[in-house]
């Protein structure tokens, strides 16, 4: 007898068709088996007499038998109620393309059974076609394509239609996906299938038009520029894109109603968008608002306020009756999620211990166009901190990070507290700032107890400092290392070395620079509490120079005219508490001594002699930049420098009026002399006077009179994000002022501003400060009041200024390397006095660079500058200089 099908599944819905049960009465009646039996549906019980597995399987018949839970000699009713379940629960299983049941004899009331099955194929290999390799690993690891999946028509469709709806959500509203599967070619036979899936993105589509219909209160200008991502294509448009990103586009429509609201309208709404298809390239976006009536703000109440009075919240709340209503303002005000420092009610009960308070503006009456509002306020016990702990510091010692701690066991809860302990320990360095989000654990409000775990990940301390430039005469190099977190009192201790003692967060720093005309060694050595106890930063610092004479025109080095620079300093500085606690008070003692060798320039008429700086610093500093030291995202730093000599000629008994009038009175016949033309006793005449204005200079430079200040800033701003990462406006301004107390004594030939290049061999060599201005070559844009001389000696500046702007993006803040590109405009001047100093005429550049900060080495960079003026000695443009920075300078 032929076989009987009694199993005609449909494989997409899996469910017995209807005209099944009309074919199988047929063939039951042809049989003459009697279907009036059957309950329902006229089937008759039989007793199975075997069951038997065919078809393409990988799995033991017994197995397959099993899945079905038929048995032989059980009875079951055919067609039946039974089959049904038994052909869905293998279904079900999502291991079968194809499965049949069918009766291949039948003898008396038994039945003999046969399940054909076809094994879904599992998935040898998959290719993506269209994408980036690695762009095709993250969709194979997104969808799961591992090799010996089943490789089921499910599988295929969503795998299919998540790369179309990715895509589409980053804008590539047309993209195409085909899934193809091959069977694996072998000797033996194999159940498996090669996967390739082919991906055409197609191009994003921009947004040709946004239309908006409704609004009569607010302009269609105003409220597209509230929708930030969101723009319409104009050929104008370079930084912001008009491509269409529907996440962007969704969060766009949410501005545009908050814009409403900040304007009054509480009601307004978006109530349709269409977007419109205009061809494979652009799109349109009509968009139809409901505005509403404006609204003000009617009573404001406080309830379940007992620690401040509801005058002190109100004052915190800034919001008064009759004001225009302002939901943004009213919700940052109460609680400002953007900002964890901000000054809101939630953060004014937080910072005071209330850790549990909650605080939310219920609307309770509406009259015309004023609501009324009661702020509820649940304050909650006052909270204490219990256990506070580190981890994950295995290289820094704990003394180390517990220090800096600004918040304490048994102290009153402080959010603020929170997130500067958060900020100070980002900023020791020794950790990766990126990764530090403190865990708040065992939180007890019947206690009023919580306690802080902060996790820190290390990160490499120790620096080596490889730094090259041409400037000033040609290449100058530098060789440094610095130990960042170093521990002095191990240095004896072998066991210390892995491979060098470290863990108490002191700096040990080696440096040695040179050039063709100098060579600079330097020792230094920090401790930022000393004692322990206190945050009392200890300096001291060692450095010998060797510097010979250089000769701008010839470009040429005399290594027998030279002069020697030893010297040190020692210092302290203290953090404040007033006017807050971001202050730091710096004071340092310095010395150094110049000894001249045969070593006469324009500055250095004493060619054999000596001079002595003897110095007080004393500064003021303001730092509340964000957590990453690298790359800040708000904030702003402050320093104020002064640097004094004694006024020696108050008591050292020199009437240096008189010097000064013998000086001129020398000049004076030197000039005379030189118009008697280039004669020989004209000549020894100079020369004799010379010597004599070598001995007035060394008698005013013995010991160096001066005062010195410099103050910059420096100001973070987070203007918005760009996908994950937010772009950063720096803005920086410096000033820079060298003065004598005596002005017939004079302004002293060291301690001098040189502007231009990458600020190689800054505070180097004479005393000298080597301010980067990019654009032009290092050290080469003289005071503009000799600019249109004869005279392009590069004597150095008693005065300067630099202003800087900088954009800046990250493109990775990993601890293994952070990288960042930027933009800069920048502009910048130097000045022989006051009397020439002009705050807008300088000397302007701007450019494009790159920074990539590893552990091992520090700052690493690269800049791109233009400068729109020329150097002295030129009448062009200096054009495009090529800067680069190796070292850690921030």
């Amino acid at each position: 007898m032929e076989k009987l099908v009694i199993s005609l599944v449909n494989k997409k819905t899996k469910k017995l068709p209807v005209t099944y049960f009309v074919l199988l009465t047929f063939l039951l009646s042809t049989l003459s088996l009697s279907a009036q039996s059957l309950p329902g549906i006229n089937g008759k019980e039989y007793t199975i007499g075997d069951i038997t597995v065919t078809g393409t399987t990988t799995y033991n018949e017994n197995t397959v038998i099993t899945f079905t839970g038929l048995k032989n000699g059980e009875r079951i009713f055919l067609p039946g109620d039974r089959i049904s379940k038994v052909i869905k629960k293998l279904w079900d299983l999502e291991l079968f393309s194809d499965i049949n049941l069918f009766i291949t004899k039948i003898e008396g009331d038994v039945a003999y059974l046969e399940l054909n099955i076809q094994e879904v194929p599992e998935l040898n290999n998959v290719r993506l076609e269209g994408v980036k390799k690695r762009k095709a690993e993250d969709l194979k690891k997104d969808n799961g394509l591992n090799k010996g999946i089943k490789v089921t028509e499910n599988l295929i469709t969503t795998t299919r239609n998540f790369i179309i709806n990715k895509y589409k959500k980053d804008g590539f509203l047309n993209t195409k996906v085909v899934v193809n599967t091959t069977p694996v070619e072998d000797t033996v036979p194999t159940n498996k299938v090669n996967m390739l899936v082919r991906i055409d993105k197609g191009d994003k589509v921009k947004v040709d038009n946004i239309n908006i219909v409704g609004n009569e209160q607010l302009s269609d200008a105003k409220l597209k520029r509230a929708m930030k991502n969101t723009k319409e294509k104009k050929f104008w448009r370079l930084w912001k894109r008009s491509k269409f990103i529907q996440s962007d586009y969704q969060d766009d429509k949410d501005a545009l109603v908050l814009k409403y609201k900040e304007k009054g309208y509480r009601d307004a709404r978006i109530i349709s968008d269409t977007l419109i298809v205009e061809d494979d390239d652009d799109i349109t976006l009509n968009l139809t608002v409901e505005e509403g009536n404006k609204h003000y703000f009617g009573d404001i109440r406080f309830l379940g306020n007992s620690v401040y009075t509801d005058a002190q919240l109100a004052r915190q709340l800034v919001i008064q009756k009759g004001d225009v209503y302002n939901g943004v303002l009213l919700e940052k005000q109460i609680a400002d999620n953007t900002k964890p420092d901000a000054n809101d009610l939630t953060n004014l009960y937080q910072n005071n211990g209330y850790l549990f308070s909650s605080i939310d503006a219920v609307e309770t009456k509406i009259q015309n166009d004023t609501i009324d509002f009661e702020i509820r306020i649940r304050e909650g016990k006052l909270v204490h901190f219990d256990k506070i702990t580190v981890t994950g510091n295995d290289k820094t010692n704990d003394h180390v990070v517990y220090r800096i701690l600004r918040t304490k066991p048994g102290e009153r809860y402080s959010k603020e507290l929170v997130v500067r302990t958060v900020r100070e320990i980002g900023q020791l360095g020794f950790f990766d700032p990126e990764q530090l989000e403190p865990q708040f654990q065992n939180p007890d409000p019947n206690a009023g107890t919580i306690d802080i775990n902060y996790p820190v990940v290390e990160k490499g301390a120790s620096q080596i400092e490889l730094q090259g430039g041409f400037g000033g005469g040609g290449f100058v190099g530098t060789l440094g290392l610095a130990f960042n977190n170093f521990s002095i009192k191990n240095i004896f201790n072998k066991e210390a070395y892995s491979p060098l003692p470290m863990g108490d967060g002191q700096t040990l720093r080696l440096r040695a620079q040179a050039s063709r005309f100098y060579q600079t060694y330097s020792l230094s050595f920090i401790e930022p509490w000393l004692g322990g106890k206190k945050p009392y930063q200890f300096s001291t610092s060692f450095s010998h120079t060797i510097q010979f004479l250089f000769d701008q025109r010839t470009r040429d080095v005399s290594k027998d005219q030279k002069f020697f620079i030893t010297g040190g300093s020692i210092g302290i500085a203290k953090r404040l508490n007033w006017p807050d606690n971001y202050f730091t008070l710096s004071q340092a003692v310095s010395i150094q001594h110049y000894n001249l060798q045969n070593y006469n320039t324009g500055l250095f008429t004493f060619g054999n002699g000596s001079a002595n700086n003897l110095a007080y610093t004393i500064g003021i500093n303001r730092n509340n930049t964000s957590v990453n030291p690298i790359f800040p995202t708000g904030g702003s730093e402050f320093n104020l420098v002064a640097k004094l000599t004694l006024p020696y000629s108050l008591f050292d008994g020199v009437d240096y009026s008189e010097l000064a009038e013998e000086r001129n009175t020398i000049e004076s016949e030197q000039d005379a002399l030189r118009d008697q033309g280039n004669t020989e006793q004209a000549n020894i005449g100079i020369s004799l006077l010379q010597d004599r204005i070598g001995e007035i200079d060394q008698e005013r430079f013995k010991w160096l009179e001066y005062y010195k200040i410099k103050f910059d800033a420096s100001w973070y701003t987070a203007l918005f994000r760009i996908g994950n990462q937010p772009l950063v406006l720096k803005t920086s301004a410096e000033y820079g002022f060298l003065g004598a107390y005596n002005n017939n004594r004079g302004n002293v030939p060291f301690e001098r501003y040189y502007l231009g290049g990458d600020g190689l061999g800054a505070t180097s060599l004479d005393g000298r400060e080597v301010v980067a201005l990019r654009g032009y070559p290092n050290q080469s844009l003289i005071p503009l009041s000799r600019a249109n001389s004869t005279d392009f000696e590069n004597d150095g500046a008693t005065i300067y200024n630099k202003y800087s702007l900088e954009l800046r993006y990250p493109i990775t803040l990993k601890p293994s390397a952070s990288i960042y590109m930027l933009g800069f405009l920048e502009g910048g001047a130097s000045y022989d006095s006051f009397r020439g100093f002009n705050p807008f005429q300088l000397n302007r550049s701007a450019g494009a660079g790159l920074r990539i900060f590893m552990p091992a080495f520090g700052l690493l960079g690269i800049d791109f500058g233009y400068g729109f003026d020329p150097i002295p000695g030129t009448n062009d443009s200096n054009g495009w200089e090529t800067h680069f920075i190796i070292g850690q300078q921030f």
